[in-house]
C-alpha cells in the first residue's frame, strides 16, 4: 500500500477526469489519500470526496495562509464549528506563507497559534504549510511543542539542519515531487534522515514530478516520488511504501 498524505483531489484542475485520475491511483497501489483544507468554500467539495470513497479519503479541517484575509476569525470560527461536529485526522494545512504577501503576517501568525491548540485540544496531527517562512514557522514551533503536537511539515524544501528542527518539534517530513527536481537540493541529504521520519505525498494538483514537472499533478505520480527516494535510501521501492506508510498511520491514528 502507498500513502498519499497530502493531495487536493476536490481541486477544480480535476473536475473533467477526477474518477478516472483517483482510479490511476488506486490501480498503482495508492489507497490512502489525506485531504487537506484550504477554506470554507471548498469544505462541501472535500465532503462529496469522502461520501463518493469512504474507504480511502481521509480529511482534514484547517485555513490554509494564504486564505488568511480580512475575513480570518469568520474562517477560523467555521474551522473551530467543523472540528465540534465530526471527525477529522487532522488540522491543516495550517501555517505562514510570506512567498505572495506579507500584508496579514500577523493574522498567520494568530491562525497558526489558534488551530494548533485546538489540535492538541482534540488529540489531532497537524500539517504544516510553510513558504519563505521557515523563522517564522519555527517560532511558533518551538513555542508551542510539547509531547502531544505531531505532525507533518508538508512539501519540506528546507536544509537538512532544518529538517533535524522540525522532527525534534514532532514533525514528520512530507516529500513530495521537490525530491526529483535537479534544483531541488533535499535529494543530497535526504537519505541521512532516518526513513521513520518521513512521509510521501503529491500536493497534486501542484508540484508535479519529474518527468511530469510543469504538467497538472495527480497522486498516481507518487510512484515517481517513491522510487527516487527508495534510490536514495537503497531499499526497494516495496520496503519504502510499507514504511512512509506506517509512518503515516502513526502520525494520523489509523
Amino acid at each position: 500500500m502507498i500513502t498519499d498524505t497530502h493531495t487536493h483531489l476536490y481541486s477544480e484542475a480535476f473536475a473533467d477526469d477526477r474518477d478516472q485520475m483517483i482510479a490511476r491511483a488506486l490501480q498503482l497501489g495508492v489507497e490512502r489519500f489525506f485531504i487537506p483544507a484550504i477554506d470554507s468554500t471548498y469544505t462541501q467539495a472535500m465532503y462529496d470526496l469522502e461520501a463518493a470513497y469512504p474507504e480511502n479519503m481521509f480529511l482534514m479541517a484547517g485555513l490554509h495562509p494564504t486564505h488568511v484575509k480580512e475575513n480570518f476569525e469568520q474562517e477560523l470560527a467555521h474551522v473551530a464549528a467543523q472540528l465540534a461536529e465530526r471527525k477529522f485526522y487532522a488540522v491543516g494545512e495550517i501555517g505562514i506563507d510570506l512567498f505572495w504577501d506579507k500584508t496579514f503576517l500577523k493574522e498567520q501568525q494568530q491562525a497558526f497559534r489558534t488551530q494548533i491548540a485546538w489540535a492538541k485540544q482534540y488529540h489531532l496531527p497537524i500539517v504544516i504549510h510553510c513558504r519563505d517562512a521557515f523563522d517564522e514557522v519555527f517560532e511558533i514551533l518551538e513555542e508551542t511543542k510539547s509531547p502531544e503536537l505531531r505532525g507533518i511539515f508538508h512539501c519540506f524544501t528546507g536544509t537538512y539542519e532544518q529538517a533535524l528542527q522540525a522532527i525534534s518539534c514532532g514533525m514528520k517530513l512530507g516529500i513530495g515531487g521537490v525530491v526529483t527536481f535537479k534544483n531541488g537540493k533535499i535529494d543530497q541529504f535526504i537519505a541521512q534522515i532516518n526513513p521513520s521520519q518521513i512521509v510521501l505525498e503529491t500536493d497534486a494538483p501542484y508540484l508535479a514530478p519529474n518527468p511530469y514537472r510543469g504538467q497538472r499533478n495527480e497522486s498516481a505520480y507518487i510512484v515517481e516520488v517513491l522510487n527516487k527516494l527508495a534510490a536514495l535510501y537503497q531499499i526497494t521501492p516495496e520496503e519504502l511504501a510499507h514504511i512512509t506508510t506506517q509512518n503515516a498511520q502513526e502520525v494520523f491514528g489509523i
